[in-house]
């Protein structure tokens, strides 16, 4: 899940990929906004078929914290 968050990231911050890590602060290091974390989302939500609840969104500080929330839901 990892890898493809990374991919997703990537494409969507215009940044490489291999700048991010799992400790990646997704504001602080990654350079997203409020409006950038809503688009990976929806991206997500898309590929994935799921839903993610709105105040699931303040718990996602790092890549660490989407991986787990999707690992969670036993999506690959």
């Amino acid at each position: 899940m990892f890898e493809k968050l990374k991919v997703l990231l990537a494409k969507q911050l215009r940044i490489d990929a291999e700048t991010i890590t799992l400790e990646s602060s997704i504001k602080k290091d990654l350079g997203a906004d409020s409006l950038d974390i809503l688009q990976i989302l929806m991206t997500m939500e898309d590929e994935y078929g799921i839903t993610i609840p709105d105040e699931e969104l303040a718990n996602f500080e790092t890549v660490a914290d989407v991986v787990n929330y999707v690992d969670k839901l036993g999506l690959k």
